[in-house]
Formats: structure tokens, sequence, C-alpha cells
């Protein structure tokens, strides 16, 4: 199947530049291109179910297919949160977040984490294609790096031997847990 344009069910541009980077040759699209600029609510319980969410009112309301992608970082300390509450985590952005997580940790020797990514296709028609990624890691006692956006300088790759915080766009995208569900979801395709 070959696509040739995509929009993205996402107002992230963070989201929406690593997607162009990996998605090559096709037309991408964001919602807010597309006319749209208000928030989807997300209520399923699965990276998965807020992915379909997303991809199928983008796809529906204007008529394209539509590419949406949930992830989120989960820390094995804390049972899996963040998790798909990553985003939201201290209510309060990025910053915030970032230091919540520290505080929650703190005392926490184990500090086992990975991000995960569930990513849905879902064009007009109702077909759905779904891919799945993870990167294992663990996570930093501070931040360490300015690159990436979201946990980033607290999360140490195992792929990478280093804080995505340290990553070149291009090396987080080789081994992200997104860029990892979109290959998935290729391979379907």
């Amino acid at each position: 199947m070959e696509l040739v344009r995509i929009a993205v069910a996402s107002g992230n541009k963070n989201k929406i530049r690593e997607i162009k980077q990996i998605f090559k040759g096709v037309e991408i699209i964001s919602m807010h291109n597309l006319g749209f600029d208000g928030d989807i609510d997300e209520t399923g319980k699965t990276f998965k179910e807020n992915a379909l969410i997303k991809a199928k009112f983008i796809a529906e309301k204007f008529n394209i297919p539509a590419l949406s992608d949930d992830s989120g970082l989960c820390v094995d300390a804390l049972h899996g949160a963040p998790g798909i509450y990553s985003a939201r985590f201290s209510g309060e952005g990025e910053a915030a977040n970032r230091k919540l997580l520290l505080k929650r940790l703190d005392g926490i020797s184990e500090r086992g984490a990975h991000f995960e990514s569930a990513v849905c296709l879902y064009f007009p028609d109702g077909k759905t294609y779904f891919g799945e990624g993870r990167v294992y890691g663990r996570i930093l006692q501070e931040e360490i790096g300015e690159n990436g956006f979201g946990y980033d300088c607290l999360f140490y790759s195992d792929d990478l031997k280093k804080s995505f915080g340290l990553a070149s766009e291009k090396e987080k995208n080789s081994v992200s847990h997104r860029y990892r569900a979109l290959c998935d979801l290729k391979s379907k395709l």
C-alpha cells in the first residue's frame, strides 16, 4: 500500500517533526493545518486505545488517512506510571512533570524504565493498522542534556548508552519507541 498524504492527529510539534523525519516521502499534514485546533479526548486505558481514538476522529472528520501516536514513559518502580498520563503527569507542563518524576523516585535506586509508543493509521473506510514500539533504559538522578523534549533529558537509553537529552535527533530517531512503532506499522501495510 502506497501512502501519499497522511494527517497527523496531534498538536505536538515535536512528535510531528519526528514523524516527518521517519515517514520520509509521505506528505505529513498536521491536524492544525487541516483547520482543527481542538483537543481530542484521550479516554482510552492504553496507548493503543488512545492512538485509535485520535486517528479515527481526524480521519472521519477530514476524510483523509490519519496517523496518531500515543506514547509515554513507564517507570518500573512506579508500577508503569506515569504511562498514559505522561504528558499531564503533574498537570503543569514538561518541566514540572520531570520534577515530579524525580521527587517520586527520590531514594529509589532501581530506576528501570521504558518509553512505549502505539501508533494507529486509520483510513476513512475504517481500515485500521497498528504499530507498537519500546525503548528501554533507566531514569537518571538529574537532567542531562538539552536535546529532545518531555522526559528525554532524564532517560538514559540502553541502546545509545547516553541520555536522550544528549542524543541528536538522528540518533534518537534511530532507536526511539516511536521509530520502532512506525517501523512495525510500515511492516503491516
